[in-house]
């Protein structure tokens, strides 16, 4: 819910705190940057301390995070909380799903998971619409205070229902490979802002991207010395599937997570729609998500999921391409709903073969280390497509348009790049034989 609603509060928080297109970066980024870089420890950790020690935990830290956002006095004070919530996020996310995993097994496991991922996609839509209604009615602030309800409920249930931990601490944590990719992960970031802002590419700008990747050669040399101890097992990509659908998600999910933050903002700034409005234009696409994913991991079943995966990024790239249409008009039924109906039936045809893929491109004891880490690289695409908009959320009026059918059309062919790495990287004889 909280990572769906910030979007639609985009242009309140700019002008509420006179913050131009770096800061708002950051309200989103400040989030995604624990999350995608402790995600996989996070895992380890629930691993070695308890996983529902660490749900409750960080549910908790999620909700006082999510309390000290409502009273952030200034963007500083918001970055530093939204940092918080995403180290929070972080420890309870991968413990969620690793509690189902240990809790169900055969069919219902397959069941269970189903109803955890309709249930988010489904939190995924409402967000946006309360978010925006909430600041329509004059509270920015509200939509942060929206999460604490859902914490407390979360809490209680966890530790009511969830049994209780056995721990395991078979390795201990790889700490330093959290830092090394936290460090590294926000020089990148901050470096790609500035770099797509007004200032471009300044010294400073490519002095810390280099630092950047000095740093994160460094991680993945820490990761290859620590083996199967390590936050990222290097082992994970001896296989060119897992690498195929690895650079797949990464280019999928990063368009996909430009076009959630473009889209609420560009509708409210240049098309006039209320917060509510642009918090209700994206709903299609979780609800046909939900709908239509179950008959697309069924059809992968029988067919492998080297063709959905290469046929859908370019269904999502059509969609893309007919967001050209919207203009300053901006009419949804005509402009902007097509889109996001093509969109939503691409995306259909990929998410539910994708993790069908993942869990089968390595060995069994990979695959935890496997789906964690494609959940992390889904959440880095994000961070690294919001890191580059700052030309578009800088801009104004016709030249916001113009910059908006620009980021479009990158899109597209990212999505077309999506395609290729599934259609070359992907064995059709193993996708179908694995499933």
């Amino acid at each position: 819910m909280d990572g769906s609603v910030v979007n639609v509060a985009l242009p309140t928080l700019g002008q509420t705190f006179n913050a131009d297109a770096g800061g708002l970066q950051w309200v989103i980024n400040a989030y995604l940057l624990p999350l995608s870089a402790l995600l996989l420890l996070g895992g380890a950790a629930g691993d070695y301390f308890g996983r529902r020690r660490l749900l409750i935990l960080g549910t908790s830290v999620f909700a006082l995070a999510s309390l000290s956002c409502s009273l952030a006095s200034g963007l500083p004070a918001l970055f530093a909380s939204r940092l918080v919530q995403g180290v929070g996020a972080a420890m309870l996310m991968p413990n969620s799903l690793a509690i189902l995993g240990q809790t169900f097994s055969g069919a219902s496991k397959g069941r269970a998971i189903g109803i955890w991922a309709a249930t988010g996609a489904a939190m995924a839509a409402i967000g946006p619409v309360i978010g925006g209604w909430l600041i329509d009615l004059g509270s920015w602030r509200a939509i942060f205070l929206l999460n604490l309800p859902l914490a407390c409920g979360a809490i209680l249930l966890a530790w009511r229902v969830v049994p209780p931990d056995r721990r395991s601490g078979a390795y201990p944590l790889d700490a330093m490979g959290g830092i090394l990719a936290t460090v590294g992960l926000a020089a990148l970031t901050w470096a790609l802002t500035v770099g797509s802002g007004r200032s471009g590419w300044t010294p400073t700008a490519l002095t810390a991207a280099a630092a950047a990747v000095l740093v994160l050669l460094s991680f993945l040399r820490l990761e290859t010395m620590r083996g199967a101890r390590a936050m990222m097992p290097m082992d994970l990509f001896a296989s060119k599937a897992f690498v195929g659908l690895t650079l797949f998600t990464f280019l999928l999910y990063g368009a996909m997570g430009g076009l959630f933050v473009l889209l609420p903002y560009m509708l409210i700034k240049a098309g006039g729609y209320s917060a509510t409005r642009a918090g209700a234009a994206l709903l299609p696409l979780p609800l046909i998500l939900t709908l239509t994913s179950p008959v697309a991991g069924a059809l992968a079943g029988r067919i492998g999921t080297r063709l959905p995966l290469s046929l859908g990024p370019l269904v999502v790239a059509a969609g893309f391409l007919i967001a050209l249409r919207i203009d300053s008009s901006a009419s949804y039924w005509t402009q902007v709903l097509p889109m996001i109906v093509i969109i939503a039936v691409g995306m259909s045809a990929a998410v539910a073969p994708l993790t069908t893929a993942v869990l089968t491109s390595v060995d069994q004891a990979h695959v935890g280390s496997a789906s964690g880490l494609n959940s992390a690289v889904a959440r880095t695409g994000g961070l690294v497509a919001t890191a580059l908009l700052g030309s578009v959320l800088a801009a104004d009026g016709d030249r916001l348009l113009g910059a908006y059918h620009v980021a479009m059309g990158i899109g597209a062919l990212i999505c077309a790049a999506a395609s290729l790495s599934a259609f070359t990287l992907l064995d059709r004889k193993r996708a179908l034989h694995s499933n």
